[in-house]
């Protein structure tokens, strides 16, 4: 039998995990000339949603995390590949002529994977920008708009201090292309989106993806524990009241107790794979944690013992206050109706460790 969960990458059918209000929502957005932005916490799943509902569309898509771009001129290369993996080189060749800086494109035979560079120049990557986005424009028809996805866009601050503004000043003049803009820090999101003075304010429509609800992960669970479980839904229960109904280790600690109920480890299921994944990752957590600065450690600390660090009156507003950004910036803490360790095998680790 195959394991019914699956983490670590993009999901789609059949291990995609409910999600239909929102996936409806997405595929109906798109039919219309507006734009989407998207912000999560890392590992909700935003990525594996927009990718279904992108397909679902049956419309030509390029997808760029920017979590991989190095440069303007890298932006505007990585962009062009996607572009010409979704057109075919042949056909784009008499779009490529007009370019003003010529891309240097290289195919490799064994594999048929396509490289695409611009070479460093004055203007700092603005015109290999201005070409490929124009190009885009170009190849979108009423019949086959295109969708154009960029993940973890926050990124963009961290690229070039301008490139905001020139791909907010070609972005709004085009016609027939939605773009999706996926984002996992919140502030950087908002800050991008939501500050009346930045160039891509109020640019798409926001949209929060939340957590999964409870019944509807229990119910997911349950089903696929059912082969192999006389008390699937009871083993359902435990596990999203140990992973919050966090998506990601909500299918990592289901396939771990799958695997340990098909090998025949019915005792202690769940706290078996709670301990098998906590060790595994044990010099990974100490490392993190030796990381941490003092003032770090106390509000995790804090967190995991349900307390809430920013009503701490032992300790200064400010210096909580920095300390709750700063780890909410890095994706350590996650904060819903309260603050919560991102990574729930490692509050365990830090009670285990640190606490007891």
């Amino acid at each position: 039998m195959e394991n019914p969960f699956k983490f670590g990458s993009l999901v789609d059918a059949p291990y995609f995990t409910d999600r239909v209000k929102e996936l409806d929502y997405i595929v109906q957005f798109l039919k219309s000339e507006n734009h989407l932005v998207l912000m999560s916490p890392r590992r909700f799943g935003k990525s594996s949603l927009v990718k279904k509902a992108v397909v679902q569309t049956q419309r030509p898509y390029l997808w760029l995390n920017m979590q991989a771009v190095l440069s303007k001129e890298d932006f505007a290369a990585k962009l062009l590949k996607e572009l010409l993996n979704q057109f075919k080189l042949e056909k784009m060749k008499h779009y490529l002529r007009n370019f003003r800086i010529i891309p240097s494109i290289n195919m490799n035979p064994m594999t048929d994977e396509l490289s695409v560079s611009f070479q460093p120049s004055t203007d700092n990557g603005t015109t290999a920008i201005e070409d490929v986005l124009n190009t885009i424009q170009k190849v979108s028809t009423p019949q086959n708009k295109l969708i154009v996805v960029l993940d973890e866009f926050q990124s963009i601050l961290e690229i070039d201090k301008n490139m905001d503004k020139q791909l907010r000043s070609i972005m709004q003049e085009q016609t027939g292309i939605n773009y999706i803009f996926l984002g996992s820090q919140e502030s950087m999101m908002t800050d991008i989106f939501e500050r009346v003075k930045s160039p891509f304010y109020h640019f798409g429509m926001l949209m929060r993806l939340n957590k999964i609800p409870y019944e509807d992960f229990k119910s997911y669970i349950t089903d696929r524990l059912g082969d192999v479980a006389e008390q699937a839904a009871h083993i359902a229960d435990e596990i999203l009241a140990f992973t919050s109904c966090h998506p990601y280790y909500t299918q990592q600690l289901s396939f771990a107790v799958w695997n340990n109920l098909v090998a025949g480890k019915y005792e202690d299921v769940l706290q078996l794979a709670i301990e098998d994944i906590i060790t595994t990752h044990d010099l990974d957590y100490e490392r993190l944690w030796l990381n941490f600065n003092k003032t770090d450690k106390y509000v995790m600390v804090s967190i995991c013992e349900g307390n809430n660090p920013a009503q701490d009156r032992n300790q200064p507003t400010s210096t909580m206050t920095s300390a709750l950004l700063r780890l909410s910036k890095k994706g350590y803490i996650i904060r819903s109706d309260r603050y919560e360790i991102e990574d729930p095998f490692f509050r365990k680790w830090i009670l285990k460790n640190m606490i007891e």
